[in-house]
């Protein structure tokens, strides 16, 4: 038992600057309004923005699906474990996004690993935001490659950094969110394509919080700036706005068969469930054939969004679904959290390592199904929060 005593020793630590973490066990589906600790709450830290995670097309595809295919696919991809619905649904994929090809993922972070380990390394430069997701910092690391970090969506950093580093590289890659996961603001994705252009680089998006949400059709970043087609190697997954679990890559069918012949997230792992697959397919059709959905959406953003700010709050600029309440101080900001849980709203606390240090904050992502009500009432809990602690 000794050699656990550095562990515990760490966790006391974590303790003492109030970044403990404890999970919170919801029951039911992820709704608007959920029950957790035996109170029901308005949900406002789903990242099921379309509200499709319980939506009864999805279930009767995923069962139909076990009942034809059984619960697993056995096995990696690349030995007996592509199936119908893989197939069928990287195609669905590929056409949704505008491009020749595309490839499932077990997830968001493997994609991610997998893509930036296997597309670039020694004598390769990677210019990465400095707000990237942690799956894109790890995977930079992982790279070998040189890699260079601009200031978030500071384009005269990018090409201050992409003109000095002259040297010949063998690729140069700029890997950007479109979304960015804590802030909710949209990467400024023509003014990095310009650039990319001008000084010879591939693109790289994480669209994990885009997809479904962002552009006329929900296809993403690339569709709502009106460059579809223009980016070489998008990134999205299927457990946030789609409702499901999952990832995929989409680009060239030269990028998927590199990807299928090299890249060992990919190579090495069992294939998703093949009823994984088939939620995913009805979601693509929920998306495409709902648009209201994303209308009522964004409704639900503006609403509560223009409320906060009546208040003072300091909530920064978002451009998306999730809006974020800076606070800074890690004590105050779980503080607010607990308040807000007692009033009826689950708003989760984020804290460093997921942010910068004095910059932790509430994050409050929206839903489609939450109706005026639900936001009414999250809107009460954070007035009376906020003149509690100060923070208005």
């Amino acid at each position: 038992m000794d050699d656990l005593a550095f562990f515990s020793a760490a966790l006391e630590e974590i303790k003492d600057r109030d970044l403990y973490r404890r999970l919170r066990i919801i029951h039911g589906a992820q709704s608007a309004r959920v029950q957790v600790e035996g109170k029901e709450v308005v949900l406002l830290s789903s990242n099921n923005y379309l509200g499709l995670a319980e939506h009864p097309a999805l279930k009767e595809a995923a069962i139909r699906a076990l009942e034809l295919y059984g619960s697993g696919a056995g096995a990696s991809r690349s030995i007996s474990g592509t199936m119908e619905p893989h197939k069928e649904l990287e195609e669905r994929i590929a056409r949704f996004k505008g491009c020749e090809a595309a490839l499932l993922f077990s997830s968001g972070y493997m994609a991610n690993l997998g893509l930036l380990t296997t597309l670039v390394g020694g004598g390769d430069l990677i210019v990465s935001d400095e707000f990237n997701h942690a799956s894109i910092v790890d995977g930079c690391r992982l790279t070998r490659a040189e890699v260079q970090v601009y200031r978030h969506r500071d384009m005269n950093h990018l090409e201050a950094l992409l003109k000095t580093k002259t040297s010949s590289y063998r690729n140069r890659l700029i890997v950007t969110d479109g979304v960015f996961s804590m802030d909710g603001d949209i990467t400024p994705l023509p003014e990095i394509r310009e650039l990319a252009d001008r000084y010879g680089a591939l693109v790289m998006v994480d669209d994990a919080h885009a997809t479904g949400v962002l552009g006329k059709g929900g296809r993403g970043t690339a569709e709502y700036f009106g460059l579809m087609g223009q980016v070489e190697i998008q990134m999205g997954t299927l457990g946030k706005a789609l409702g499901g679990f999952g990832a995929y890559v989409a680009g060239s069918r030269v990028l998927i068969d590199y990807l299928i012949n090299r890249c060992r997230t990919f190579m090495y792992t069992t294939a998703l469930p093949p009823a994984v697959a088939a939620m995913a397919m009805v979601a693509l059709d929920i998306v495409e054939k709902e648009p209201q959905r994303r209308e009522r959406l964004w409704e639900n953003i503006h609403y509560f969004r223009n409320d906060l700010k009546a208040m003072s709050f300091n909530a920064v600029g978002s451009d998306s679904p999730i809006v974020p309440i800076l606070i800074g101080d890690n004590a105050l900001t779980m503080e607010a959290d607990h308040r807000l849980m007692e009033k009826g709203v689950f708003a989760q606390g984020i804290r460093p390592p997921t942010v910068p240090p004095q910059s932790s904050r509430l994050r409050a992502t929206l839903m489609a199904t939450h109706t005026k009500e639900d936001l009414d009432r999250a809107v009460r809990a954070f007035r009376e929060v906020g003149k509690e602690l100060g923070l208005i």
